[in-house]
């Protein structure tokens, strides 16, 4: 059935064709004129019975009261209105509904629905601001520790959608990705002139879903992006109301492509495998899906705790000491701002994550044992380079599992105090004599953590640039 809302439209729409009024066509259906007002404001859902009397009596089939399309380009404002006024922007204001009568002219209305559309606008563009994104980023990270990580409906969706291109072992294939994107309807165009300020579009129209070219280095990330996009669609994702809801999208979708990059059975069984030999390693389980660093270390924290029974955690750290993602369940003192917010905190100097800066040889991991205020914890950390500046990805147990890890064996020990300041942070009582007032620096700032994000749609996206990509490229069609 089409919403009540565009329904009691298309009622009154053609009862009034009929030239009836309220209570002449309740007494054909036997119902009162109210009852039927209240149908026609979307305010009440008439029984299918009634619903077929009310047909008869207008000359009119069922399935023409049932059309989803508004009756009149007047009737689909009214809808547009009441909606609006419903949702929690224009609620917010604790203004009283207007009800758009028939004596108000088209203008109007136009005027209060353009009113509302810029009141949403403007939520959107309030919300889109670095203190918003790290209280929701928070929030997010701290539902996400109760989850231990682990999202099993995700799981079987991604379990079914690699089933149904025939995938069972091995690296998942880019032929495999775009068998999916075809069973769904998609077609993966690749293109060198994406809007900056994505990393996929996806043309609902058409079906295309936009990628960077083939060719690009690292260019196994495009698996991840295509899958990304597909994800949207298959957890019915509709465009994000709050920053809250466009960072929980994007997990969700993150979540959806290493599911299906590293399928949870074959994971488990490559994990627990290597466990029961004493021989984790981050590396190997990289390696054995063709995926980063990164990512394998972040997959690995969707698995350990339910179904390896360990606790861990997960820094991913810049070359600066900024910690720019960071997950633990297993007590790992984070560092945090006053708001309980990790992003670019500095984390402790004596951590693996910073410490592996540090090393002349970088290309083989760091193992090294911490031990901090809240126990001692065993870290395996691989530095790499990004497109601006090196990173460290650390992922680390507590004392007690560091048996089952590659590593486990060096000798390499730090002791950290943080977040006590005597620790790293302070600098020694007689350097703070030597230099204090006789210095001045220009800071480095991150730029990211002080500017708002352009307030497109979707967060972080410049509409402009991404409306004039689509038309660009709707020629093609």
């Amino acid at each position: 059935m089409t919403d009540l809302a565009t329904l009691g439209q298309r009622i009154r729409h053609f009862r009034t064709s009929a030239g009836l009024t309220l209570d002449q066509l309740g007494a054909r259906v036997g119902i009162a004129g109210s009852q039927l007002s209240l149908m026609e404001n979307g305010r009440r859902e008439p029984r299918l019975s009634l619903l077929q009397s009310i047909a008869t009596a207008l000359g009119v089939q069922v399935s023409e009261l049932l059309d989803a399309q508004p009756p009149t380009p007047r009737a689909a404002l009214e809808i547009e209105l009441d909606r609006m006024q419903q949702g929690a922007v224009y609620a917010g204001l604790g203004l009283p509904a207007i009800r758009p009568s028939r004596s108000m002219p088209d203008d109007t209305l136009e005027a209060l629905v353009g009113l509302h559309h810029e009141l949403g606008r403007r939520a959107r563009e309030a919300v889109a601001t670095p203190e918003e994104a790290r209280r929701a980023n928070t929030e997010l990270r701290q539902y996400m520790r109760t989850q231990d990580n682990y999202l099993p409906e995700i799981e079987k969706l991604a379990e079914d959608q690699l089933r149904s291109v025939g995938h069972s072992t091995g690296a998942l294939t880019h032929r495999s990705v775009s068998l999916m994107a075809k069973k769904l309807g998609f077609e993966l165009i690749f293109v060198g002139d994406l809007p900056h300020s994505t990393r996929s579009v996806t043309d609902l129209e058409t079906g295309r879903i936009y990628l960077p070219p083939a060719s690009i280095p690292g260019g196994h990330g495009l698996r991840s992006m295509a899958l990304q996009a597909l994800a949207h669609r298959l957890l019915g994702h509709t465009e994000p109301a709050s920053y809250a809801e466009f960072l929980r999208q994007r997990l969700e979708i993150n979540y959806f492509a290493a599911a299906c990059l590293m399928p949870l059975r074959q994971s488990v069984e490559f994990l627990t495998a290597a466990k029961n030999d004493r021989n984790l390693a981050i590396e190997d389980f990289r390696d054995a899906f063709g995926v980063t660093h990164e990512a394998a270390a972040l997959r690995f924290t969707n698995l350990a705790t339910t179904h390896l029974g360990m606790t861990v955690h997960f820094l991913r750290v810049g070359e600066d000491g900024a910690l720019y993602k960071g997950y633990e369940n297993d007590g790992l003192p984070m560092p945090t701002d006053v708001t309980g917010s990790t992003e670019g905190q500095l984390v402790c100097r004596q951590w693996s994550a910073r410490g592996a800066f540090s090393r002349t040889n970088r290309t083989t991991e760091l193992y090294q044992y911490t031990d901090t205020p809240a126990g001692t914890f065993w870290c395996s950390t691989q530095t790499g380079t990004g497109s601006q500046e090196e990173f460290s990805i650390t992922s680390g147990v507590p004392f007690a599992d560091a048996k089952w890890f590659r590593g486990r064996e060096t000798t390499t020990r730090n002791v950290s105090r943080c977040p006590d300041a005597s620790c790293c942070r302070r600098p020694a009582g007689e350097l703070t004599k030597r230099w204090e007032h006789k210095a001045w620096a220009s800071a480095r700032l991150h730029a990211h953590i002080l500017s708002p994000l352009p307030s497109g749609t979707f967060p972080g996206v410049d509409d402009s640039e991404l409306y004039g990509f689509l038309e660009a490229h709707s020629a093609e069609r």
